[in-house]
């Protein structure tokens, strides 16, 4: 991605939102580093230096602007990374930068030894994983101290800096100034309200009402509202200590900014981290949509108008959440699926208080699922589920809660989807629908679906197969295009 500097200039002269998190900018007169879309005054070409991430920039000795804020930059696509390993890697400092888990936990998650993650990482970045890791939690922590009311301590905390003087030593070194003295130059903070909001950056352009309308359709009652152009949801985390916390997500569009303004409440502080990469996941805030739409384009010599440039896959909050509604959905309606759904959450979920109407649950764990006494459809059934489905229902809670399938960012999505399949009820439609929100899996195709079949008809799933193979690996996204054409 920086072994072209001219066209990396060119596209930082054109403030080219497209490549904005793709690469930074270092400008030596500064000492600052920008993000392409910088609105500030333009260095000359020779004051420039280019760099694939901020972790790079920061340890070349540059400070972040404060214009243009590094910290909103979307991250970094799947297809940015020549080895998915490291991509993986670097999601997974992300959004474990809080939690205090090492580099040999997640190693080993990610199947492989710590001492080879370190090789490849610092390869394909230029920086050592600890280094990344440090950053994402410093830029973490501007973004806290610019846009929240918190404090300093609070902050220190959420950003997993583990004591208030190692972040204040470390702000200082990296960045030139104290914690306290960029409050101070912050302005239009919000008022302590129990909650802090804070911005994901994206790649525009968004079709957010599409999204919405997808997540709207699909909602759980008491779990999940959308409503005045606004996602809302519970949420339930355990942190690295075993407490519980419970809290409320909200998320609304600021498009003029391209980003989402994501408000968090304060019980959930503590795994802030792991909130925001769930909020990037579900709404799809890596993509790279110009680089899906030059393969996707084709579809529109099918018919004009079945793929748009900014289509997005709906990811997932939780997986179990998710992958339970899926088993529902298997042949009966969006609707009737959200209707099982929401009795379970009824019977079943954790009531929360949290102040909004209309979410009074978090939805049930694998834990509770299996916590409970006796056959599985005698607990089930009565709500409506029949006793095949609320066996699927209880085996992908096993699953979930023994490890023994991979529900998040894989490496090896076909085999996660095989070891799905051999789970009595779990077909080829379910097990591909799961990857494709779960996994983030790109190129997954329901060649089965009704509403795939209905876009496509006259078709058959045979000749739907040989005709997706011109768009692979973005057929999931495909796949969302096609039920765009329908109405969600």
């Amino acid at each position: 991605m920086t072994d072209n500097n001219d066209a990396l200039y060119a596209a930082f002269k054109a403030r080219d939102a497209r490549f904005d998190g793709r690469f930074f900018v270092g400008i030596s007169s500064t000492g600052i580093y920008c993000r392409p879309v910088c609105r500030a005054r333009q260095p000359k070409r020779e004051n420039c230096t280019f760099y694939p991430t901020a972790a790079e920039a920061e340890q070349a000795g540059y400070r972040p602007c404060l214009l243009c804020r590094p910290e909103l930059a979307p991250g970094s696509s799947i297809t940015d990374a020549t080895a998915n390993l490291v991509y993986r890697a670097a999601r997974s400092l992300e959004e474990n930068c809080g939690s205090g888990q090492n580099l040999e936990e997640i190693a080993a998650r990610l199947g492989c030894t710590d001492r080879h993650l370190r090789r490849v990482f610092t390869a394909e970045y230029h920086v050592s994983p600890i280094q990344y890791l440090q950053t994402c939690r410093l830029l973490l922590a501007k973004n806290l101290l610019t846009d929240t009311n918190l404090t300093v301590l609070e902050v220190a905390m959420a950003a997993g800096f583990g004591s208030l003087r190692r972040f204040n030593d470390l702000f200082k070194k990296h960045y030139h100034l104290s914690p306290t003295a960029l409050r101070k130059s912050a302005s239009g903070r919000r008022p302590h309200d129990g909650s802090v909001t804070l911005a994901l950056g994206y790649r525009p352009p968004y079709r957010w009402e599409e999204m919405l309308n997808f997540l709207a359709a699909r909602a759980i009652t008491g779990v999940e509202i959308v409503k005045d152009g606004e996602y809302l949801r519970t949420a339930h985390f355990a942190t690295t200590e075993g407490k519980h916390v419970y809290g409320c997500v909200r998320v609304k569009h600021r498009a003029s900014q391209n980003a989402l303004a994501v408000t968090v409440s304060e019980s959930l502080l503590p795994v802030l981290p792991q909130v925001l990469a769930r909020v990037r996941h579900l709404f799809d805030l890596y993509c790279a949509p110009d680089e899906i739409y030059q393969t996707l384009q084709v579809m529109n010599d099918i018919r004009p108008g079945l793929c748009v440039l900014g289509t997005r896959v709906p990811g997932c909050f939780d997986a179990f959440e998710m992958a339970t509604r899926a088993v529902l959905g298997q042949q009966i309606t969006v609707k009737a699926a959200s209707t099982l759904a929401a009795r379970i959450v009824g019977a079943y979920g954790t009531p929360v208080q949290i102040g909004i109407e209309g979410l009074s649950h978090v939805f049930p764990s694998p834990e509770d699922i299996l916590a409970l006494d006796g056959p599985i459809e005698s607990h089930l059934g009565p709500l409506g589920v029949i006793a095949a489905r609320a066996r699927t229902i209880h085996d992908l809670a096993q699953a979930f809660a023994q490890g023994k399938i991979n529900f998040g960012l894989c490496s090896q999505p076909e085999e996660e989807m095989k070891k799905l399949t051999a789970i009595c009820g779990i077909g080829n439609w379910t097990a591909q629908y799961i990857a494709m929100r779960a996994m983030e899996w790109p190129d997954a195709f329901l060649e089965t679906d009704a509403g795939v079949k209905k876009a496509l008809q006259p078709h058959t799933p045979k000749e739907l197969l040989r005709m997706a193979e011109a768009w692979r690996p973005w057929r999931s996204y495909a796949t969302v295009n096609l039920w765009n054409t329908l109405g969600g």
